[in-house]
């Protein structure tokens, strides 16, 4: 008799808490949110989570506060959400740039996985390849070409060890059997290459639409399987003979592992509400950004190859922590 009321107490107090959980769950939100944004202000996956978040904000009719923690490829800010309290009022805007930490640091204060859930894809952008038009080149031939006249001449910019930008390069550079040098820059990789002082770069569209208006860079390729509506006439790396080098860039939002599945599905629901309305798609299209709608749980397993791709991808190509 002991042991049966303490087993009764124990799913009595498991019921409490879940039917607490759920209550919670059905009054979030009830104040702002924080939105941490690892990554720099007007960064790719910057400027795409501020049009999806300030769309979710109107529909859930709380403020979605955007704090800016950039630094070390993402892992200041990563790392504060990783140790928030899992009560979906700190969230984090992530990206393809968080394989970045795995790629950049031996170790690191959080698992991409295991402390994190994947709740929601926002839109995935092609990064495209672009050179100066000082350089000459118009085609990727011409870039390969020259690359192989004149083995480790040709440099390419990157936004870090680990980045995206430098990952698509590497993914590029094997595919093409090219040796050239890799030159990260914490920022001004795109003014050095308009000056021509940098050969080619990376980079998603989103990063790089204002600099195409100015003709001082020639756009050789996008990495997506389908041409960028935004530069129908820019073949893709497959057209161009490089089926391998292909990739792209994506932005969505996660929260802490813990966090509650009522209130992720709640959250989940608002952001593919707003990837459907007309102002969303509209904002999105004009940094060549292709609303994505998957569940939670295919955004999990998108996410979570995605990292594993990074890794791989940096084993291949020899890239070893710098710390």
């Amino acid at each position: 008799m002991i042991r049966f009321c303490a087993l009764r107490g124990v799913v009595t107090t498991a019921l409490l808490l879940a039917a607490v959980a759920s209550g919670q769950a059905q009054q979030w939100p009830t104040r702002p949110i924080r939105v941490i944004s690892p990554f720099p202000a007007g960064s790719a996956s910057d400027t795409t989570s501020r049009i999806v978040l300030d769309q979710i904000s109107q529909l859930l009719g709380r403020p979605m506060v955007i704090e800016g923690r950039p630094g070390a490829g993402g892992r200041l800010g990563f790392a504060e959400v990783a140790k928030a309290e899992p009560d979906g009022y700190t969230l984090v805007t992530s990206s393809s740039s968080m394989a970045s930490g795995l790629v950049l640091h031996k170790s690191l204060p959080y698992d991409p996985v295991r402390d994190f859930i994947a709740v929601a894809l926002f839109g995935i952008q092609p990064n495209v390849l672009v050179a100066s038009t000082q350089s000459g080149f118009k085609t990727i031939a011409d870039l390969v070409a020259a690359a192989k006249a004149k083995p480790a001449t040709l440099t390419f910019a990157s936004a870090g060890i680990g980045s995206t930008s430098h990952m698509a390069a590497e993914r590029f550079r094997l595919a093409a059997d090219i040796d050239v040098r890799h030159i990260p820059f914490r920022d001004g990789g795109l003014t050095e290459v308009m000056a021509g002082r940098i050969d080619f770069y990376f980079l998603p569209l989103a990063a790089a639409a204002s600099a195409l208006a100015t003709g001082k860079l020639a756009v050789l390729a996008v990495s997506t399987p389908r041409r960028a509506a935004l530069l129908p006439s820019v073949p893709t790396l497959a057209e161009a003979g490089y089926p391998n080098a292909g990739s792209s860039f994506w932005v969505g939002l996660s929260a802490p592992a813990s966090t509650p599945r009522d209130i992720v599905n709640r959250l989940h629901g608002v952001v593919q509400e707003a990837l459907q309305t007309s102002a969303v798609k509209d904002n999105l299209a004009k940094v060549g950004v292709e609303p994505q709608l998957m569940s939670v749980e295919q955004f999990g397993k998108f996410f979570n190859e995605d990292l594993a791709a990074t890794v791989q991808l940096a084993r291949d190509a020899h890239i070893e922590p710098p710390e």
